[in-house]
């Protein structure tokens, strides 16, 4: 049964930033949990990440392309350098999702890590940009397609497809 990488705070983890959960009531996720398709995963408690622990964004909300290739920064509200920990958390998703055969991950929508189609602007005030976070970039950037938690239905229609691949890189 071929598995799916989740962020661990929509599956009720109190992993997020704040030390809470957004818990998703979907029904295709709770499906596929009870299946034992999903593989949880918080890539910046994985990336050395305390809960709770600062709020933190891609500066200028550059996105995570940016992040990757050195171009631009995570840093929380009081100006800390927490990319390091963002690429490491990266890294260990794209593991993860390697080692069980994901091709599909559903990521939380807007967070500097796994927004798909939104993060936040880099200005704390709440502001949002298109674009991707670090670990939607880095699975993107390998084959690997990411939907936001509203995009679950997405998801399962490419799950669909035997052998569909996501556009991009294999």
């Amino acid at each position: 049964m071929e598995k799916i990488l989740v962020s661990a705070c929509l599956m009720g983890r109190k992993v997020r930033y704040d030390g809470a959960a957004k818990t998703s009531g979907d029904a295709l996720l709770a499906a596929w949990r009870r299946q034992g398709r999903l593989v949880p995963f918080c890539p910046e408690v994985e990336g050395g990440l305390p809960v709770p622990r600062p709020a933190a964004e891609i500066e200028d909300g550059a996105g995570g392309e940016a992040v990757l290739s050195g171009a631009a920064r995570v840093l929380t509200a009081e100006g800390a350098d927490v990319t390091e920990a963002f690429l490491a958390g990266a890294r260990a998703a794209l593991a993860a999702a390697r080692t069980h055969g994901v091709r599909v991950a559903i990521l939380k929508e807007g967070s500097p890590s796994c927004g798909s189609l939104v993060i936040y602007d880099g200005a704390f005030g709440g502001g949002r940009v298109p674009g991707h976070g670090v670990t939607t970039a880095l699975l993107e950037r390998h084959g690997i397609a990411v939907f936001g938690e509203e995009r679950v239905a997405e998801a399962a229609a490419l799950l669909a497809e035997p052998g569909a691949r996501p556009p991009g890189p294999p």
